[in-house]
Formats: structure tokens, C-alpha cells, sequence
């Protein structure tokens, strides 16, 4: 190894004060040097130093270890765990250019996670590690449990895993629950029968029906599981378990482009300060290309980020990126700030698949470019997953009735089957998803049996 920790330890120093004098604002920052087989084992358990035990962990190892191994996939230079202090690990093999890169990279996730309204709002960076060994410990209490054991467990967990994405999406926002909702809508009939008898008098409005559950469509269908399904207390706890754990992780899916952008935005900043030698500056100049190099067919989130957050800088000023990167989550970045001539410089184009082949079907021209923009934006973070809500659940037979918001993109059936199958598990009656295939509206019904009926 060319270096040794106090090489880092000397640069972390150096690199810190430069934060500082830039105006980033931080968590207390802490660095782990590991080998390739635990950053692989990191990766797969999201960074976290405590995960509870699930089959699908070990699959997704043993597959990143052989692709690795064949050299058809590389490893990440670092890991940033959103706590309080910060915790990053970095990859012993890195040269001492790299991991002073990396620890400039590391900080601008940092001051992100701190600063950034969706983390700020749905986790807490206090707790965080704590959380994730607390239910690491319910889980295997109950795997060790006779009454419930490893098979059970699994299958709860199989379910909550195929769902865990169909939660609430707007991190941050509070979403209304059934009595308050009943209670606001009792009030405005109430309301609506004053008005309507101080005015002129008239067929008295139909009450609201205050038995229909749920009250409004709700997206959040684990948690609505969670509190009407036929569940144990055990079963109950697992599910509240995957939902806290997905919120977590939600503002990472939310600002993918922006915090990678930033991250790199100010890795080269930091760097481009620092007196390095000549060997060590050329080496910064070919790694950060590396990192934020276009692709071909795909959005690299770190060269996008990057070329937007440094358009922002030009047009205004370095207090407009620290703004941005407070309020902002991709959705709303991409639609707010990837202008036409930004895209036209990037030369970013839409492409469609049509009788087995791949064709342009928009260009960055004087119309397109808002088509690409929006394409973008509607489909980074949570855009990329199917918007399911629960719409009804019927009295007399609690089957639960599914809907699919339809926004041109088609559910692939082989997977919303399976899918299905695994709400039946959890929820143990008739499940039925309204979506569209084809032009056509279309039911799938799956019954307590898992049986697929077609409507």
C-alpha cells in the first residue's frame, strides 16, 4: 500500500478545513478502511453495520461476488451511511489519490444528508444505526422463537419485501387517516347543511359514507395492511419493520441525481484547491472523468448532476446550488433546471423500442428537449415504480380492490401476478388490481387460494 492511515488522517485535515472554508455544513465524520469482500457484503446490506437475516441478502451477494470475480462489475470507491456522525467506508485498494477524492466525495454526501428537506423530514440521522440493529434483534428473536420460527418469518418478509416500495411516496408529507378523514368530512356536511338552509332551501345533501374503508384511496398499502389485515402482533411488527426501513431509504431513491451530483460537484472543487503534486493531479483529472462520464443509452446520475449543478453556478451564484440542494428532490430538480440548452450540450435524446429494435424518438430540438425533460423527471426516484393505491375494501367478504394510475406505462403482468399473490399472503383474502393492458381496462383477481382470474 502506498500510504498509510495517517497519509489519510493528514489529508482528511486538509480536506476538512477546505469544507469549511467552503461553507458546507456537516455531520462529525467517520471513516472504516475495509477490503473488497466487506464492501461487498456492505453493498449488499445497504452500508449498514446491523441488517436482520433474509435469504435474499445471500443471493444478492453470492451474485455481485461472481460478477466481480469475472471482472463484469466493479465496486464502489466508498460507502455513505445517512447517520449521525457519518459513518463511510472506504475500499483499501484505492490509491492515495483515490481515497483523497473519496473522503472529498464522502463530505459533500454528507453535508447533503444534513442539509437536503427529504432527510430532514423522514429519517433521523440520530438513530439510524440503532434502528437498523433494533429490528435486526426483533427478527431474529423471532426466527428463535419455537412458536413462529425461520419459515414463517421468511414468508412475512418475502411479501413485505415484493410491497415495500408501495408506501407512501411524498417523504415528509403526513398523510390523513380514516377517523380524521371521517371526522373532516362529517364537519363540512355538517357545514353544507347550515349553508344550504340560510340560503334556500333544497334536497338535503346525502351524507357521507362513513363506513367505507379506505375513506379516500390510499397508496400506502402496507401500512394500510398493517392496520386492517388479519395479522398477530409478530406479523404486524415485520411489516412496520420493512415500512421504516423503505423510508428510510425513499430520500436516497428521491435525490439520486442531485446528491451524486453534489457529491461530485464538490469533490472537484475541493481538490482543484488542494496543493497536489503533479502525479497526483493528473490522476484527479482522469478519476473524476471517470466518475462523471456520460453513458451511452442511460443517465449516469453523477455527470447529470454535475453539469446542472455547475449551470446553476454560472447563471447565478454558489448561494443558488446551496438553496437548491436544500428544497429540491430530482423530480423537481430535472423539471426546474435542465434547460434546452442543457440538454442540447449533453445531447440527450429519447429512445423507443419498436418491432425488436431501438429507435430515436426524440431529439434535443425546439419541442423535444421539454419531452426528454419531462420523461426524466417523471421517472427518477419513486417515479420508476408503478403507483398501486388500495381503493376499496368490501364489507362482506373483505376482499381488497386494487388500482393502477395509469400514466401511459403499462404494468408488466408476469411480475403484477406474482406480486399480487404475495398481498393475497399477507392480507389472506380475494385481492383484485383494476390496470390497463393494451387500451383496455383489465382486472386481475387473485383469490385466497392464489387462484388468477382474468376480468
Amino acid at each position: 500500500m502506498e500510504y498509510t492511515v495517517t497519509d489519510l488522517e493528514k489529508w482528511d485535515d486538509i480536506i476538512e478545513k477546505k469544507v469549511q472554508e467552503l461553507g458546507l455544513d456537516y455531520y462529525p465524520q467517520e471513516f472504516e478502511i475495509i477490503n473488497y469482500n466487506d464492501m461487498l457484503a456492505y453493498e449488499v446490506y445497504v452500508g449498514m453495520p446491523s441488517m436482520y437475516p433474509h435469504w435474499s441478502f445471500g443471493k444478492a451477494y453470492e451474485r455481485l461476488r461472481t460478477l466481480y470475480n469475472y471482472n463484469l462489475t466493479g465496486l464502489p470507491y466508498e460507502m455513505v451511511i445517512n447517520s449521525n456522525p457519518c459513518i463511510a467506508y472506504l475500499m483499501k485498494d484505492n490509491t492515495l489519490l483515490l481515497q483523497i477524492l473519496t473522503i472529498a466525495h464522502v463530505y459533500g454526501h454528507n453535508d447533503f444528508f444534513k442539509n437536503n428537506r427529504l432527510f430532514k423530514e423522514a429519517t433521523n440521522a440520530e438513530y439510524t444505526v440503532e434502528m437498523f440493529k433494533n429490528h435486526a434483534d426483533i427478527i431474529r428473536a423471532y426466527i428463535n422463537d419455537p412458536s413462529i420460527g425461520y419459515i414463517e418469518v421468511e414468508k412475512m418478509l418475502n411479501a413485505a419485501h415484493a410491497l415495500k416500495f408501495q408506501t407512501n411516496r411524498s417523504t415528509g408529507v403526513k398523510c390523513l387517516d380514516d377517523e380524521e378523514i371521517r371526522r373532516r368530512k362529517i364537519e363540512d356536511y355538517k357545514n353544507m347543511e347550515v349553508n344550504e338552509s340560510i340560503i334556500v332551501p333544497r334536497v338535503k345533501p346525502d351524507p357521507p359514507d362513513i363506513e367505507k374503508i379506505p375513506q379516500e384511496p390510499t397508496e400506502d398499502i402496507l401500512g394500510f395492511i398493517s392496520k386492517y389485515g388479519d395479522l398477530v402482533e409478530w406479523q404486524r411488527n415485520i411489516i412496520e419493520i420493512v415500512r421504516n426501513e423503505t423510508q428510510y431509504f425513499i430520500p436516497q431513491m428521491e435525490t439520486k441525481i442531485m446528491n451524486e451530483g453534489w457529491a461530485s460537484f464538490w469533490h472537484y472543487n475541493i481538490l482543484k484547491k488542494l496543493d497536489l503534486p503533479q502525479n497526483l493531479y493528473m490522476e484527479f483529472i482522469k478519476r473524476h472523468n471517470d466518475v462523471v462520464v456520460p453513458l451511452e443509452g442511460s443517465i449516469n446520475p453523477y455527470f447529470l448532476g454535475f453539469q446542472i449543478y455547475n449551470d446553476l453556478v454560472e447563471k447565478y451564484d454558489i448561494s443558488k446550488i446551496f438553496e437548491v440542494r436544500s428544497i429540491e428532490r430530482d423530480e423537481s430538480f430535472i423539471r426546474r433546471y435542465l434547460t434546452k440548452e442543457l440538454c442540447t450540450k449533453l445531447n440527450l435524446f429519447k429512445y423507443i423500442k419498436k418491432e425488436k429494435k431501438y429507435i430515436i424518438d426524440e431529439i434535443s430540438d425546439e419541442d423535444g428537449w421539454k419531452n426528454i425533460r419531462n420523461v426524466l423527471s417523471d421517472s427518477c426516484g419513486m417515479g420508476s415504480i408503478p403507483y398501486i393505491r388500495v381503493t376499496d375494501m368490501s364489507k362482506l367478504d373483505k376482499a381488497l380492490t386494487l388500482e393502477h394510475v395509469f400514466d401511459g406505462r403499462e404494468l408488466q403482468l408476469k411480475y403484477a401476478i406474482e406480486t399480487v399473490k404475495y398481498i393475497v399472503d399477507l392480507w389472506k383474502h380475494k385481492v383484485v388490481l383494476n390496470t390497463n393492458l393494451d387500451g383496455k381496462n383489465v382486472k386481475v383477481i387473485c383469490d385466497e387460494n392464489k387462484k388468477i382470474i382474468y376480468g
